[in-house]
């Protein structure tokens, strides 16, 4: 199967889903990828330029039919704060990190990382963990196409070389 285009939510009929693909946040920005689908497919994304897929997405394929892009669940860290202030002060200690960050309102996610999130304890934000899919802003992080910044925070290394 192969699919050269994306389809934003809402711009295609539920009933044309045949198929769907569960990907992590790490994943979702490719212009091309193999992906297997629930079903136990393969489906070869063959797109024009990278694109970061979203959950909702319907990846449209050659025969017609769509895969429903769905947003995996990851471990994250939903930070509040006593007001708009210290939240605000927190976000932007994390996005001179260069840390994707998902806005909610009165609230931020990030992906789990124990050392950030001494960081925000530290400045007065509180830390829940929890499971969801990492939806983030698209931002400076997410780069030209070529690749982007993908930081991958398997250590404890906080120091970033760009």
């Amino acid at each position: 199967m192969r699919a050269s285009s994306v389809l934003p939510p809402g711009a295609w009929d539920a009933d044309r889903e045949t198929d769907r693909v569960l990907i992590d946040f790490d994943r979702r920005h490719r212009r091309r990828i193999v992906l297997a689908t629930a079903g136990g497919a393969d489906v070869l994304v063959d797109l024009p330029q990278a694109v970061r897929l979203r959950d909702g997405d319907g990846l449209l394929l050659d025969t017609g039919g769509i895969i429903r892009v769905c947003a995996k669940p990851e471990p994250l860290m939903e930070i509040h704060a006593h007001d708009d202030g210290e939240l605000v002060r927190i976000a932007w200690h994390l996005g001179n990190r260069h840390l994707p960050v998902q806005l909610l309102g009165d609230r931020i996610r990030i992906r789990a990382d124990h050392v950030i999130g001494e960081m925000v304890e530290g400045l007065g934000g509180h830390v829940d963990l929890i499971e969801a899919p990492f939806d983030p802003e698209p931002g400076a992080y997410a780069g030209s196409g070529a690749g982007g910044h993908h930081h991958h925070h398997d250590d404890d290394d906080d120091h970033h070389h760009h």
